[in-house]
């Protein structure tokens, strides 16, 4: 008999996670959603912060029309001008002065981004 090798072992768990109509890597058991819990995906809203932070003013809040790209529907500012943020699916967050950095809250990035510019001006970031 031949030595079963890492592809035919994944290609025979994949067939028979197929046959069997369970996702292929599933380690538990599906369970229907109930009405009563909240979505995996689904974090909740970020709080409101204004605050200054190392002499600059950060601030974030809901944004009006979903937000800008990723964030959500949730701007962060930096001296007024806009800290583009990005929530993850874990519910992390980053921005593009902290892109490698995930952070629990959207205060924690703009926190970072004070901290990564050293004083320096956050420029605006072109929309496409």
């Amino acid at each position: 008999m031949p030595d079963l090798s890492r592809r035919r072992a994944l290609t025979a768990t994949a067939a028979l996670a197929a046959a069997t109509g369970v996702p292929a890597g599933t380690a538990r058991a599906a369970t229907p959603a109930s009405p009563a819990s909240p979505s995996p995906h689904r974090h909740p809203a970020p709080e409101e912060f204004d605050e200054v932070y190392r002499g600059r003013r950060i601030q974030g809040r809901a944004a009006a029309g979903g937000g800008h790209h990723h964030g959500g529907g949730y701007a962060v500012f930096v001296d007024g001008v806009e800290l583009h943020v990005m929530s993850n699916a874990d519910g992390s967050w980053i921005s593009v002065v902290s892109h490698y950095a995930p952070v629990a809250t959207p205060r924690a990035a703009a926190r970072a981004a004070v901290d990564e510019l050293q004083g320096a001006a956050l420029l605006p970031f072109p929309a496409n």
